[in-house]
Parts: structure tokens; sequence; C-alpha cells
């Protein structure tokens, strides 16, 4: 269901698309698209999830993919923030993102895309985020199928991969990130841990300031200062697969 329509500029807009979800409230993601784009990034935030977005596509969350939700489009790369309607807990509250009916709503907004654009899709989860990207990928080896490759950053120390989810997989990290749940050794782990035979890549990002708690966005965990280099790292990835 298309929600609001805003002009950014013309070569690029965003949309407000509610992705239905049965006898629930439905997934409410915000589309940042591009002329002639050659692939599509959902990405899936930390914390409890939420951001609710508003009608017209605006948030007063300040994470990292709010922040740099707009550098996507000099990539000719599609992005989505995706939102949930209820808080998807944390490390010390529990973490609820492998309920079923998350990573239902998982499958629900990638068919969603898949049929409404037909572009390779990419699924990106940022810290709690890493979570909803490996519950989805573990829980039916099948979904991998769904998307052209997944890429993890500030990886929560919860997070592992089957080694049966032989798609591209690229996990960033801040060297620096001393927020406890999500130490740059559970990026590497992933990536040391992967069948040497699959295409794996670990980046490790330096720079940029730390404000605040060390597990919040405005924080090295949260790439503060380092937007540019952190989407272009992604970017960068998607586009050479």
């Amino acid at each position: 269901m298309l929600i609001g329509f805003l002009v950014i500029n013309f070569s690029s807009f965003s949309q407000v698309f509610d992705v239905p979800h049965v006898d629930s409230p439905p997934t409410r993601t915000l589309l940042l698209a591009v002329q002639n784009p050659q692939a599509l990034v959902l990405l899936y935030p930390g914390g409890g999830g939420m951001l609710r977005l508003q009608d017209d596509g605006s948030t007063k969350n300040s994470h990292t993919f709010v922040r740099s939700k707009d550098i996507w489009a000099q990539y000719g790369i599609n992005a989505v923030l995706v939102d949930t309607p209820y808080d998807l807990g944390d490390l010390k509250r529990g973490d609820l993102r492998i309920r079923d009916d998350h990573l239902q709503r998982v499958n629900e907004v990638i068919d969603f895309y898949r049929a409404k654009l037909n572009l390779p899709i990419w699924i990106f989860g940022h810290s709690m985020g890493t979570s909803t990207v490996a519950n989805f990928l573990n829980r039916d080896l099948t979904n991998q199928k769904k998307v052209a490759g997944a890429i993890i950053a500030g990886t929560v120390r919860s997070v592992s991969l089957d080694d049966k989810v032989i798609i591209p997989l690229e996990a960033i990290h801040h060297i620096q990130d001393s927020c406890l749940g999500s130490l740059p050794e559970n990026s590497k782990r992933i990536i040391r841990d992967r069948p040497q035979n699959l295409l794996s890549k670990l980046i490790l990002i330096d720079g940029g300031i730390s404000e605040g708690n060390d597990c919040q966005s405005f924080a090295y965990h949260g790439f503060n200062k380092m937007e540019l280099r952190f989407v272009d790292e992604a970017a960068q990835f998607i586009l050479r697969q």
C-alpha cells in the first residue's frame, strides 16, 4: 500500500509503502529510489528496530542507516529503511528477532520488493539488525535464494551463520567499537569461520568521532562521521557481485 510520495530531485525520490501482514499492523518501509537502479538494499537498524516512520517518510530516529540513507543514490542502488510495528528487544532485554512473526515480515518485505521492482536484493543489518539477517538466513536455508547477498555491520555477539549459507557476505566493523555486545571480534569471527570457498569480506573502519553511550548510533559503533565510507564499502561490495 502506497502511503506517501516525496520528490527529492530529478533522479531520486522516496515513497512509503506499508507491506501487509495478516491480522496485524503492516510493516512500514521507506523506499529511496533512483533512476535505473542496479540493486536494492534492505536496511534493518539496530536497537529495538523501531524507526516510527511517518506518512511522509520522516523519523526522529538518528540511527546510522537513517543518517546515511541518501548516500546510496550516488551508487545507483535503491535503499529501503525497514521499520517494525513493535519493539524487537536487544541483548539485555531479550532478542525478539528470532520470532516467527518477525521473520515472516522479513520474507514479506523481500517478496514485496522483488515483485514490485525485480532487482537483486541485498539484506543489510546493523548491530541488533545483524540478528535479523542471521536468523532469516539460518532459519530456512531456502531464504538465501531470495537475496543476492548479505551485509552485517557492528555484529552482535549472539550472531552466527550456518555453513550452508553460501551467498556473498560482507562484515563491516569500526575497529574502535567498544560496545561490549558488539566488539570487532564478532565480525572477525563470522568471516573467519566461513568456509574458505565462499565469497566473504571483512572491512575494518577507523576514524570519525565517538559521542555518548558506546552502544548508540553516535559512538564509533554507529560509524559517526564515517557514514560516507560506511556506505561506500557496502555499495562497492554489492556492485562487484
